[in-house]
């Protein structure tokens, strides 16, 4: 598999540009007060499908659109067009503002968007809810990406899952003893390995505070990690200072972090589990794992815009990109686990779904998965504001100094 083309811009989700402040709060008319704080506009999915238009205009994440000419190996394009008429025009996005602003444009039919930009495009009224029935591949998707706080408002469905991974915490076996079972290895405790901590460098690393806030501080209250108010926000930004002082590396590139714990530089810090698997087969002895206060994660989820010049056409692709074959080729090119449950019976390392918890919704109950922090805060609360997005990327560049 070529990993290379897979992971280069997947380390550029990291949401280092983001805009969250202009997406929350729509000016357009609203379907009632939403139980998550969001008002979204009152646009209607489509009943029916007509005539395909000939395109399908997509922006999406590297590695996520192939039509062979990055890898000849790696192309789910070609037959699509051959089979649906509808010709495939692409833009690789570096990152979740890019995505979004060109979502603005109405440019595009539908974008592959990670949870820290879906709420805004849902919330600007850019990305319209699906007709899930419209897209049969999706009766098929595991339960646990239905309805997430993060593609749907409601119960009702914004996009089409595409795939999903965990933040892991990984440590050098030989270095780090006794095995940690918690996040305190890189928090509290540190300082033991001063100099040889790395973590995601992202705002959006943030929540992994919170996250570990959470359960070590329980009278901060702390619900939800992407739903701070300012007392909670001020803790996790004030145990990222500390942390601070023990990192050698934040990490953005894969290649790095893999060369920083072969090389001994890094022996703790976060992690994907295909970077925990290429950091092993190149000789580095590593164990990477879900620590017993959870984990943060991701989830992308294909949504249509709601100015689509080639909804057809855009529908077609949400359908074929979810199919059991295609989803399982993307999950193995790009290094994630698949969505549509039937992929699983067609990845080329048939363990490769076991590796990646695809089917062990347990597992994923443990993650947090990445969504957009809004004023209106995410866990329900009316009585105080949370910290905007705008402030965490503020935040973190003053964390790092």
């Amino acid at each position: 598999m070529e990993y290379v083309v897979r992971l280069t811009l997947k380390a550029a989700v990291a949401v280092t540009l983001l805009l969250a402040t202009t997406a929350c709060g729509s000016s357009g008319s609203g379907s009632g007060a939403s139980s998550s704080g969001l008002n979204p506009p009152d646009l209607k999915a489509p009943a029916a499908l007509g005539a395909t238009e000939g395109q399908v205009d997509l922006i999406a994440w590297a590695g996520y659109v192939e039509d062979g000419s990055n890898d000849p190996k790696a192309d789910w394009v070609s037959d699509f067009e051959k089979q649906t008429g509808c010709q495939v025009h692409s833009k690789t996005a570096a990152s979740s503002d890019e995505m979004v602003k060109l979502m603005k444009t109405g440019q595009y039919d539908a974008v592959s968007a990670s949870g820290d930009a879906s709420l805004r495009l849902i919330a600007s009224g850019d990305a319209a809810p699906v007709n899930t029935d419209l897209v049969p591949n999706y009766r098929d998707i595991f339960s646990g990406l239905k309805d997430g706080a993060w593609n749907s408002v409601d119960g009702r469905m914004y996009g089409i899952p595409h795939g999903r991974g965990a933040n892991l915490l990984m440590y050098n076996t030989a270095k780090v003893s006794p095995a940690p079972t918690s996040w305190s290895a890189v928090f509290d405790d540190a300082s033991r390995y001063k100099g040889h901590v790395t973590a995601y460098d992202s705002p959006i690393y943030i929540a992994d505070a919170a996250l570990y806030l959470k359960a070590t501080e329980p009278d901060l209250g702390i619900k939800d990690p992407y739903a701070l108010d300012q007392k909670q926000f001020d803790a996790a930004v004030s145990l990222l200072r500390k942390q601070n002082a023990n990192i050698g590396e934040y990490w953005s590139d894969y290649l790095k972090e893999i060369s920083a714990f072969k090389s001994g530089d890094s022996v703790i810090g976060t992690t994907w589990q295909v970077i925990a698997n290429l950091t092993a087969d190149e000789g580095a002895e590593v164990k990477a794992f879900v620590p017993e206060e959870g984990s943060t994660g991701w989830s992308d989820t294909w949504m249509v815009s709601a100015k689509a010049k080639h909804p057809n056409c855009a529908y077609k692709w949400l359908d074929w990109i979810v199919s059991p074959k295609v989803n399982a080729q993307v999950a193995e090119y790009f290094g994630e686990a698949p969505a549509n449950s039937k992929a699983c019976e067609l990845t080329s390392d048939k363990n490769f779904c076991t590796t990646y918890h695809a089917s062990d919704e347990t597992y994923w109950k443990n993650i947090a998965f990445w969504n957009t922090p809004i004023e209106q805060c995410l866990d329900g609360r009316t009585d105080v504001k949370c910290v905007p997005y705008a402030k965490w990327v503020q935040a973190w560049t003053e964390i790092k100094g």
